[in-house]
């Protein structure tokens, strides 16, 4: 039993002299957020309920009769879906397609001031593609994309995390 602690203290010692440590929960430099978005928005919704649930003390306001009480408001400008053929078999048959979700944004606060200039990010995936499996295909993509979403949301999360007030990033 003994061996079996110290073989475990041994492992993670590199770990602990390279500074590694898990990342925890966020801190802002804002305490209540607005997130303004098109109808419907998937990403939006899935940012709402990863602001809500991170244990931040961040107020997501939901209403917008109560936009002018958030301290910021993040404007989710657009989230765009693209399906590109970039390969394709000797007889013009579509075989690999490149998957991509492109999203824009921008941070400002209440009297307009610019907390994270409009940025776009963009995740995008390869994927093989047959006909006889279209079916399965359509599928796939369709988790291919909630996982670009989730990634997306983690790295909006993070430059959230990052901005200082009244300092344009």
């Amino acid at each position: 039993m003994h061996k079996r602690h110290l073989l475990i203290a041994l492992a993670a010692a590199p770990l602990a002299a390279c500074g590694f440590r898990l990342r925890g929960v966020p801190r802002f430099a804002f305490r209540s957020i607005y997130v303004q978005a098109p109808a419907g928005l998937p990403l939006a919704r899935e940012l709402v309920r990863t602001l809500q649930g991170a244990g931040s003390g961040v107020t997501v306001i939901t209403d917008e009769a109560q936009k002018t009480q958030a301290e910021v408001v993040l404007d989710l400008l657009s989230e765009q879906q693209e399906r590109v053929a970039v390969g394709q078999s000797a007889a013009g048959q579509v075989r690999e397609l490149q998957l991509r979700l492109r999203i824009r944004f921008r941070l400002r606060g209440q009297q307009g001031q610019e907390w994270i200039a409009e940025t776009e990010l963009l995740q995008q995936r390869d994927i093989s593609y047959n006909e006889t499996l279209a079916l399965s295909k359509e599928g796939e993509e369709a988790m291919l994309y909630r996982n670009m979403r989730s990634d997306l949301v983690q790295q909006l999360m993070r430059r959230l995390a990052a901005v200082k007030p009244g300092a344009a990033a």
